[in-house]
């Protein structure tokens, strides 16, 4: 019942670290260190080995090692097998963190104060009360609620969207296409942590920029394949939009003189917003290693149809 860690030397050795103390029994091997491939019965990778059937015949969970499974070829991966991504509270409580110092800044507006200061220029703007600010989260997945919540706490008037619908205490809840419009339409400032699929990729692009309001503000802390880069800039400098935080770009990073790196109204990170902390992450696996030998359901388990 071997673990393989297919990832990067960092979490490779604190992982190995930390197992000869959380689970001194359970048998580990770090790629390419596969030993005996009959004996690999759960993958946790990022971007796993081609062929997985074939490499490994006994294979029965692959875990993520991100909140998304976007980077997976769904079609490419065995049909019957368990894909898992990962659910840990340091990935929640870090996207609260970003989302919520993003929300600020564009509200408290930080991005027109950053290019005044560029240009020396002193120019004070008229300070508006959180309630008044529209705060519209797409995806309200466990990121999108713990978000929602917390701006809610601020006294923002958060409304949330999503595919099926979910309450939140104190949101405002959308879902579904017939009632994007209306979600779009009262939202100042647009928060979004959906999960990239075909259905979202593009999604934040002309028509959607369109249906807000005009001089309203984007935080993008998805994955840089929901935004239409040249439409956001279109939006930019028509004044459409006022404002964007962007954590995550395609390609990433932005090649060199990209117009996004110097756009006055744009405030970049580098794809930070949330990562997993190694002992929380490997908490989360072996939890899920119990519950699937004890036949329980797999926290963060995938629906393969709907690409999360």
């Amino acid at each position: 019942m071997t673990l393989l860690l297919k990832s990067d030397a960092e979490r490779a050795g604190e992982w190995t670290r930390l197992l000869a103390v959380k689970a001194p029994e359970l048998p580990f091997r770090v790629w390419p260190d596969i030993g005996d491939p009959a004996d690999i019965r759960y993958l946790a990778a990022w971007i796993p080995p081609d062929d997985l059937r074939g490499l490994f015949p006994n294979l029965e969970v692959l875990f993520s090692v991100g909140a998304g499974v976007d980077q997976l070829n769904l079609a490419d991966l065995p049909p019957g097998l368990p894909i898992v991504r990962m659910i840990e509270p340091g990935l929640v409580d870090s996207m609260v963190e970003y989302v919520t110092m993003a929300v600020l800044a564009l509200h408290r507006d930080l991005v027109p104060y950053i290019a005044a200061q560029r240009s020396q220029a002193w120019a004070p703007l008229r300070i508006r009360p959180a309630f008044e600010r529209r705060v519209g989260i797409l995806g309200l997945g466990a990121l999108g609620k713990a978000c929602a919540r917390a701006l809610a706490g601020f006294g923002f008037d958060v409304a949330g969207w999503s595919r099926s619908r979910h309450q939140v205490e104190g949101v405002s809840a959308f879902a579904g296409d017939a009632e994007l419009p209306d979600f779009l339409a009262r939202t100042d400032i647009l928060v979004c942590l959906l999960p990239l699929t075909d259905a979202t990729r593009g999604l934040l692009g002309a028509e959607l920029f369109a249906r807000l309001p005009r001089g309203a503000m984007l935080v993008n802390a998805g994955r840089g394949g929901h935004l239409d880069q040249q439409a956001l800039l279109a939006a930019l400098d028509s004044d459409q939009l006022a404002a964007a935080v962007l954590d995550v770009c395609e390609p990433e990073p932005l090649p060199a003189g990209h117009p996004l790196w110097v756009h006055p109204k744009v405030l970049i990170t580098p794809h930070i917003a949330s990562r997993s902390r190694s002992e929380a992450s490997l908490d989360a696996i072996i939890e899920n290693l119990r519950r699937h030998r004890a036949g329980e359901p797999l926290i963060g388990l995938i629906d393969r149809q709907r690409g999360y």
